[in-house]
């Protein structure tokens, strides 16, 4: 780890295919949009040596830019692997958006990486969204540490830093969460702002100075020793008190001393076991210089303290029917066992997919199983295929350079998996295997769309099929009630870069049109109709008269026809006829145009011809019957009611409360979550939450969360409904 006493600055290059899963490390760095996870991302890749300069990549002899705008842009929302080499070490590093909306790509970060690098700003502090992700890392029990940026801002307090991000984090046990190394400040400036130059190891009680733009190592002088002893203590007993030597806290009691090597090996175990959770210090690299400030440090935590891909147990398996499956953690010699973490495509080259391999080796043109989880409420199309596996290639920036196999525990970019989703299985042929999935949000923010012009038409089918191929965070709804295609997306952010990526990745123009809930009719008391179908015009003439009844029905009853002619007034042939023409007529509504729900309609009387009535004539009677009920019945307009629940912090309860009163909801509890917050469940009309996503997370600060489910249809207040069939009216 980086504060062992020999350590050094290593060699460095660029990543190549790993031999064995020990060489391997997969880290992912999660922070808030912001935090500075991308410039530490390419702080680590050039002190690796993987880049030349900042912002640089050299490929091949030639340098292209890294840091374009266009690429920072898109590496912001969008999960990005960059594979570096440090001391014999294959280390795969995930950067993860910091935007909410694109908590589907972290998620996948998340299912790809053994550990996790939280990257906190000393400027802005910890997030409440963060915190979220920390608790998602506590439940599964996987390795963290922390690395505080923006030191260079002018009222950074690394100190203070790492005070909260122990309250944050550290929950029962705050001195889980220590700081490794102490900042060293250079010469004030002419604001009063001193900049950080270097660190100094609490356990090593060595020097790492930075200030020449290369990590040098010095004795640190006699008036800084005294500076660092309070923190020093207070590591050394945190690490004891995670160690598995039960003697190791009564001897250090007792005045012995613990030699450095016991400290480190603890050290590490501990933060391989998620039990510590080391604090660390980052900057980038000033201009020409070859190292930022921290990177050796954590480069060798990493590799040091972050558990290896042996360490970890691979998620339940099943067969794609169902039946478990046994299959040896991190194999490279055992049964093929991958999954499709993130899927992309590429205008020269097609579909690329980032691929996690669990189990067995991922090699090139060799022919794979494609086993999805059949999110059709989704629009992704269920899985069971076999195709070939194209090129094998790491990432960096926008290069690829070719790979000849993937181990277990690596990663790496697959070409030409045509059929191949986010989420999927990759496994062999003749043994198809099925992970279990990992969690994703639910889209709840809905966007409406229609294409720009008939060319556009023709390619929007195609468009929004890739699109949800890539993100399986969207949800595409084709609305059969509303006939509406609906985009649902986690937010305003999310919506946007989807219909940039239709527009510009795949060539189709859309329209966002106004989102429309699903209402429905229904009768407030019983009425009559008479419908009368009679014209001659020569040959045979249309001739039927029907008499009915309807009545409401409790909610959830549909329609209910029911026949209850005597004498034969309407002979038996024609009565599904009249049934037919009066359930056709209620699907296109009575008053407004939506669907009428929870009647009963009772066919009494009617009259036939015995040459000019058909079947036709007495569909059309039926729906004539049914428009003259209506025309003298109070017909309420209903609307969808959703069962909405929402997790959020104490703090906000009451704000959270009013607002849903402010949507007409009524609020049915309130109960305890844990960890200071609170599930408040409501019931509130659909068509007062169509931006819900979008308002609770500023009402919250980003802290909260909701969930929905329709909980039935109920009469709109009067005024809304007179307003909403005016406007079917105009239309």
């Amino acid at each position: 780890m980086g504060d062992k006493a020999n350590a050094h600055p290593g060699a460095a290059g660029r990543a190549t295919a790993a031999d064995h899963p020990a060489s391997v490390r997969n880290v992912v760095l999660v922070g808030h949009s912001g935090s500075g996870k991308t410039t530490l991302v390419e702080a680590l890749a050039l002190t690796a040596g993987a880049v030349n300069r900042a912002g640089r990549v050299e490929d091949g002899g030639t340098v292209s830019d890294y840091d374009e705008i266009e690429h920072r842009q898109q590496r912001s929302v969008q999960l990005s692997l960059v594979p570096v080499d440090w001391d014999g070490y294959k280390i795969n590093i995930l950067d993860t958006p910091g935007y909410a909306d694109f908590v589907g790509e972290l998620r996948a970060g998340l299912r790809a990486a053994d550990a996790a690098l939280f990257v906190v700003s000393a400027s802005d502090g910890v997030d409440g969204s963060t915190r979220m992700v920390w608790e998602e890392c506590a439940a599964v029990g996987m390795p963290r540490a922390i690395v505080v940026t923006h030191l260079e801002a002018a009222r950074a307090d690394f100190d203070e830093m790492t005070r909260i991000c122990a309250e944050a984090f550290g929950g029962d046990d705050p001195d889980a969460v220590l700081p490794l190394y102490l900042p060293l400040h250079g010469q004030e400036g002419p604001d009063g702002h001193a900049p950080v130059t270097g660190l100094i190891g609490l356990l090593s009680q060595q020097l790492f100075d930075y200030s020449s733009g290369e990590r040098k190592e010095a004795e640190p002088g006699p008036e800084q020793l005294p500076l660092i002893e309070e923190a020093r203590n207070r590591l050394i007993e945190g690490i004891i008190a995670e160690s598995e030597d039960e003697t190791l806290m009564d001897r250090y009691l007792g005045g012995a001393e613990i030699d450095l090597k016991t400290l480190v090996e603890d050290l590490e175990r501990a933060v391989a076991r998620g039990t510590f959770f080391p604090v660390l210090a980052a900057a980038p690299a000033a201009e020409g210089a070859r190292q930022g400030l921290g990177t050796v440090e954590l480069l060798e935590l990493i590799t040091g303290g972050f558990p290896t891909p042996l360490e970890r147990a691979a998620p339940a398996v099943t067969t794609p029917d169902g039946a478990a499956r046994e299959v040896r953690a991190c194999d490279p010699d055992g049964p093929l066992l991958a999954e499709v973490v993130k899927t992309a495509s590429d205008p020269y080259v097609g579909r690329v997919s980032l691929v996690r391999v669990f189990s067995g080796t991922l090699r090139p043109d060799a022919t794979v199983h494609v086993s999805g989880h059949g999110l059709t409420d989704r629009g992704h199309e269920d899985h069971d295929v076999d195709e070939r596996v194209g090129a094998l290639s790491a990432p960096f920036g926008k290069q690829q350079r070719a790979l000849t196999h993937c181990i277990a525990g690596d990663l790496a970019c697959v070409a030409k998996l045509n059929r191949a989703e986010t989420g999927d299985t990759l496994s062999a042929k003749d043994a198809p295997l099925l992970m279990e999935p990992w969690q994703m949000p639910d889209p709840l923010l809905p966007l409406a769309i229609q294409a720009h012009s008939k060319a556009d038409e023709d390619k929007l089918s195609q468009g929004l099929g890739r699109l949800v191929a890539e993100d399986p965070t969207m949800r595409l709804e084709q609305n059969q009630n509303t006939h509406q295609v609906v985009l649902w997306c986690l937010g305003e952010a999310h919506a946007d870069v989807a219909l940039e990526r239709l527009r510009n990745r795949y060539g189709v123009q859309v329209d966002v049109i106004p989102y429309k809930v699903s209402l429905r009719e229904t009768f407030a008391a019983r009425s009559a109709g008479r419908g009368r179908h009679v014209k001659q015009s020569g040959g045979h003439g249309q001739f039927a008269i029907c008499e009915i009844e309807v009545e409401p029905l409790p909610n959830g009853s549909g329609i209910e026809f029911v026949d209850k002619v005597v004498g034969g007034a309407v002979p038996r042939q024609f009565i599904p006829s009249v049934e037919k023409g009066v359930r056709a007529q209620a699907a296109k509504g009575v008053a407004a145009g939506h669907p009428l729900i929870d009647v009963r309609i009772t066919l009494l009387d009617g009259k036939a011809h015995s040459v000019d009535s058909s079947d036709a004539a007495f569909q059309t009677a039926g729906a004539l019957a049914l428009r003259e009920a209506a025309a003298d019945a109070r017909i309420h307009l209903l609307e969808p009611v959703a069962e909405v629940t929402v997790l959020v912090g104490d703090d906000y309860v009451g704000a959270v409360m009013s607002d849903l009163s402010g949507r007409r909801g009524r609020v049915v509890g309130t109960e305890q979550a844990g960890g200071g917050r609170t599930l408040v469940r409501a019931e509130v009309p659909e068509i007062e939450i169509g931006r819900y996503a979008v308002d609770l997370r500023s009402l919250s600060h980003g802290t909260a969360r909701f969930s929905r489910t329709y909980a039935r249809h109920e009469p709109m207040p009067p005024q809304i409904a007179e307003r909403i069939r005016e406007q079917a009216q105009e239309a």
